[in-house]
This record gives structure tokens, sequence and C-alpha cells, in this order.
């Protein structure tokens, strides 16, 4: 057995001597970026993991598979917008989407605590159940088990997805080129602030919602426009900042962008102004990016707006060929920043 190698690891902190997992191994910055590569990556080499999009993509007689998985550990379970259940099937089917694919069939396994009321898991089968029909995949096949009191904060969701690709679609992360465009569909940062607030106990004067929405949909118009879309990516733990640090380091390319342009509901900056966070790191469950070709990005955009879930949508920078594997943004006052992602946790336990 050849044990995986922990040599070049490029984290801060000295993870490869840790005895333990911490909680930002799964907060979607470096911490966990180290882990995959280094550990799981290293342990189950081949071509389709080796991918690293949202969704492998499998080439069979009968046409191209997409295939991924997931799991969903979101404390609190219920928050303004959404729930766990819902959250897992629109995860899914979003991390099928961002390969151009047609969502077609979920599995579901639940991990339930000792003690959780009925009524709160017959709540979050219905949402999840709900999610599905508008989403349009059916739940094929499934799991339950049950671990003892205090052992399992409730519910954990585990969800796997297939989906097909159309003929002709190719995306993914590694296919970024010098001038393509940088698109968002919306707002960013709505959901980690929504599950930030109720799990603090934090007011505002306008409610903040969680953005969790199926994103097939949007992808499907927006590839009637751009056929030729190099990457799709949904902008899930670690948000804008780690999508784009992702690309960039898959592409070897640079992306510069202007945070002027990145839209922001205005709730939800002055809530990360009061807690010191920024928006391009928080988590989003119903917004994507994309690289388009710059003779398509017009077209895309507009179709974007055209959607119910890309109203908001809008241009915030391009690829580069200069600082290939980094990110830059210009801010407000004209300078310029290196956008990295983070070592570990900003918000916990949100998807």
């Amino acid at each position: 057995m050849t044990l995986p190698s922990f040599d070049g690891w490029t984290c801060p902190l000295p993870l490869k001597n840790y005895p333990t997992i911490v909680m930002g191994h799964g907060a979607g910055g470096q911490m966990m970026n180290d882990l995959i590569h280094h550990l799981f990556a290293a342990a189950f080499e081949g071509d389709l993991l080796g991918q690293m999009a949202d969704a492998a993509t499998i080439d069979l007689s009968g046409g191209r598979l997409a295939f991924t998985t997931d799991s969903f550990v979101v404390s609190p379970l219920l928050f303004p917008g959404g729930d766990i259940g819902e959250l897992a099937v629109n995860g899914t089917v979003n991390d099928l989407a961002m390969t151009g694919a047609r969502p077609l069939f979920l599995s579901a396994g639940f991990i339930l605590e000792e003690g959780l009321p009925m009524s709160t898991l017959g709540g979050i089968v219905d949402s999840m159940a709900r999610a599905a029909k508008e989403a349009g995949v059916q739940v094929a096949t499934g799991d339950t088990k049950v671990v003892n009191r205090g052992h399992g904060d409730g519910v954990y969701i585990n969800t796997s997805g297939i989906g097909l690709v159309p003929e002709g679609i190719n995306i993914a992360p590694s296919h970024a080129q010098a001038g393509d465009a940088v698109l968002v569909s919306g707002t960013l940062g709505d959901h980690g602030i929504a599950v930030m607030s109720v799990r603090e106990g934090l007011s505002f004067e306008t409610e903040i919602r969680s953005d969790t929405a199926p994103l097939h949909g949007l992808v499907e118009v927006m590839l009637g426009a751009a056929p030729d879309i190099h990457c799709l990516r949904d902008a899930t733990r670690g948000g804008l900042a780690a999508v784009l640090n992702e690309l960039a380091r898959a592409s070897h390319a640079g992306i510069e962008f202007d945070e002027t342009h990145v839209p922001v509901r205005p709730a939800v900056g002055a809530a990360c102004e009061m807690l010191g966070l920024d928006p391009l790191f928080i988590a989003n469950e119903g917004k994507l990016v994309a690289l388009v070709p710059e003779a398509r990005a017009e077209a895309c955009l507009s179709a974007m707006r055209g959607h119910p879930y890309g109203r908001d949508a809008a241009i915030i920078g391009q690829v580069v060929e200069d600082h290939p594997d980094m990110v830059l943004a210009r801010t407000a006052v004209g300078a310029t920043r290196v956008v990295d992602l983070p070592a570990g946790e900003l918000l916990p336990r949100i998807c």
C-alpha cells in the first residue's frame, strides 16, 4: 500500500503534523484545499477524480454522464429562506449544472440523531420533496441511519446526483483563457449571512434570506446564448474568492476583477461590515460564476438577466495572461490587492 504524501503542503500552519481534523479542514479555504489534494486525491488517484470539478463527467457509449456527491451539515437546520433539505437538493443539482448537465436523479442518505423531533424531520423531508419537484429530479434511492443522542446534531444529509451533459458542451475548471469575461449571476453573501444571523441571534432592519435555488435552468439559457462557456462554478464555501482562486489555479491563468462591480445587497454589506467579514469570502447557495469568451459575454449577461435567478447578474472582471494562478481585485479607491484563499474557516457549518 502506498501512503499519501504530505510533502509540499503550503498552508501557513503545519497541517501535516496535525494529529486531528479541525473545523478549518471543511471551510472551503486553503486548509480544505490541501487536505483534498494531499490526502484524498493522492489516495484515490484517477482521471475522473483529477477533474476536480463540481461533478465528474464520464464518457459513455450513449453520451456523457455527470456524477457528483455532497454532504450537508448546516447549523441551524432551518434558516431564513430555506432548510437543510432544500439545500441538499439544490446543492447537488447545482454541482451537476456546473458541468452543463441536465440533472436527472438523486440519492438521499440521512444520518439521524436520537431525539430529533419527528415534526422537524417531516418538515425537512417535505421541503426536500418540493425542491426536487421544482428542479425536475427524482430521488431514486436512499439510506437511513440513526446515531446516539449527542452524536449527530439533529440530521446530516448526503446526496449524490446523476445528470446528462448535452453533446458539444465541454465545461471544466481548467478551460479558462486570457480574455474571458468573469460573470456572477447575482448578489453575493446572502446565504452565509442568513445562516449566521439565526445562529448568533442577530437581527437587521431588513431580513436577510438564503439564496438557495436550483441553477440548471439558468445554465441552460446561458448555454443558449454562449454554448462555448469555458468554466462554471457555484460559489458555495469560500464564496467568490475561493471560486476565482480555484479556477485561476486549475487553468494556470490570472484573474482580475473590480470590487465595485460585485453585486452585494446593502443589508448584507452592512452586516459584513458590522461583523468584520468580507462578502467576497461568504458562502452562497444560489449563485454561480462563469468564465465566458469575451465576444459572448454581453449576450450571456443579457440571457442571465432574463432568468429569475440571474436578474442581478454582472460582468465583474476578466482572465489575463499576467500573474498566473493569482486573483487580483481593484478596489473602490483604485488600488489593487491580492485575493487569496482563506487559510481556514470564516463561517463554519453553513452548508
